[in-house]
C-alpha cells in the first residue's frame, strides 16, 4: 500500500480538500495551498453516472504530477469495473469507485490493489450498507455520501449517519483496518457530527479553498474531527 502522511498516523484523522472547490484556472498554485493536507480528492464525473462533468485521466495524470499530496481519486462515472484500473495506473494512491455502478467491486477492488492503490468503494445517501458489513476486509476505504453526488457546495445530510455508525460498529466488532470516509458539506459545523458517527477521513471543499488560510483551516478541520471522533 502507497505510505499514509505522518500527521494522518498520528491522529488516525484524515483531511482531503476538493479540488471542485479550487480555482481550476491555478490548479498548480491551488495545489499549493493545501500541501498540509493529508490527501487532496479529486472528483471524476462523466456526465452519465452523476449529471455533471468534470476531469478526466490526462487532467488527474497532471495533478498527480503537481501534487504536493497524494491523489484520492473519486469516480463518479458508469462501467467502473473498466475504468478504474486506469486511475491507479497512473499512480493515484487511493481509488474510490461507485457501488451502484459497478459490476464485480470485490474484483474490481483486488485489481487497484494489484496495481499498488488504496481500493476504495462509495454509496450514495438512498444506498443502504449492509451488504457491505461483510466485505470490509475486500477495501481500504469506504465513502459514505453526505450529499448526492454530482455537484458541489451542496447541504449536508445528517440522515445519512446511521449508515455511517452501522459500518463503524461492525469494522470495531471485525478489527477491521478500513477507513470511512465523508463527501459532501463537511466543515466545522458539520465534522463532528461525521467523527461522532465513525468518519475519520474527511473530504471538504469550500470549508478549505474557500478559507483566506486552507492550512489553518485544515488544522482546525483536523482538530475537530480529531476531538468527536469515536475509537
Amino acid at each position: 500500500m502507497p505510505p499514509i502522511d505522518d500527521t494522518a498516523r498520528q491522529s488516525g484523522i484524515r483531511i482531503n480538500p476538493s479540488i471542485l472547490a479550487a480555482d481550476f484556472v491555478n490548479m498548480q498554485a491551488e495545489l499549493a495551498r493545501i500541501a498540509t493536507a493529508d490527501f487532496v480528492h479529486v472528483d471524476v464525473m462523466d456526465n452519465h453516472f452523476v449529471p455533471n462533468l468534470t476531469f478526466g485521466p490526462q487532467m488527474v495524470e497532471r495533478i498527480q504530477a503537481t501534487s504536493p499530496v497524494p491523489l484520492d481519486v473519486h469516480l463518479m462515472i458508469s462501467d467502473p469495473d473498466r475504468w478504474a484500473p486506469g486511475y491507479a495506473e497512473l499512480g493515484a494512491a487511493s481509488v474510490t469507485f461507485h457501488l451502484e455502478a459497478a459490476t464485480e467491486p470485490v474484483a474490481l477492488a483486488r485489481r487497484l490493489r494489484d496495481i499498488g492503490a488504496r481500493a476504495g468503494v462509495a454509496v450514495k445517501p438512498a444506498t443502504p450498507v449492509e451488504g457491505l458489513c461483510d466485505l470490509l476486509d475486500d477495501f481500504d476505504q469506504i465513502l459514505v455520501m453526505t450529499v448526492e453526488p454530482g455537484f458541489g457546495g451542496q447541504s449536508f445530510m445528517p440522515e445519512t449517519m446511521p449508515k455511517l455508525r452501522r459500518l463503524a460498529d461492525e469494522a470495531r466488532r471485525r478489527g477491521s483496518s478500513v477507513w470511512l470516509q465523508v463527501d459532501g458539506g463537511i466543515g466545522e459545523s458539520t465534522i463532528a457530527q461525521a467523527a461522532e458517527a465513525g468518519a475519520d477521513t474527511f473530504v471538504a471543499g469550500s470549508a478549505v479553498f474557500g478559507a483566506s488560510d486552507p492550512s489553518n483551516a485544515i488544522a482546525g478541520l483536523r482538530a475537530s474531527a480529531a476531538e468527536h471522533h469515536i475509537h
